[in-house]
């Protein structure tokens, strides 16, 4: 017999197999959300890693005696903006205000509203139907 969920990842009394369901990719939506909010901090952070890159080489071009290449590059590329009139701290926060806070706030209100604010139900209960009595976690 498949042992039970712990209580923060059962189901509430009521709530059918097609909801559960639907809650569940709702929440898969939501990681993947995480994830490519997690690539855009990577873009914000490697774009400033080449903006400070760009400006050392461009201070070994002048060293080398490149003064003018090196000024043509500062005022072509050096602190660009990634969108028009923004750099990517400013499309990281626009990001957040406009599209992530909004999924943060819509994804609770949808577990709120149909599954008593519990998270990962449909993932517990598959961990509960799959478990087998095979080798046991370590936990020493």
């Amino acid at each position: 017999m498949a042992e039970q969920p712990d209580p923060a990842h059962q189901r509430p009394a009521g709530v059918d197999d097609a909801t559960v369901d639907a809650v569940g990719k709702i929440g898969e939506a939501f990681e993947l959300l995480e994830r490519a909010r997690g690539a855009l901090y990577e873009f914000h952070q490697r774009i400033g890693w080449v903006d400070d890159t760009l400006g050392e080489g461009l201070d070994q071009l002048r060293a080398a005696g490149h003064e003018q290449l090196a000024d043509e590059l500062s005022a072509t590329w050096l602190g660009r903006n990634v969108l028009p009139g923004m750099w990517t701290f400013e499309v990281v926060e626009a990001f957040d205000r406009t599209y992530y806070a909004v999924a943060v706030e819509q994804e609770r209100e949808v577990r709120e509203a149909l599954m008593e604010g519990r998270r990962h139900v449909q993932e517990a209960e598959r961990k509960a139907r799959r478990r087998s009595d095979g080798p046991q976690d370590d936990v020493s």
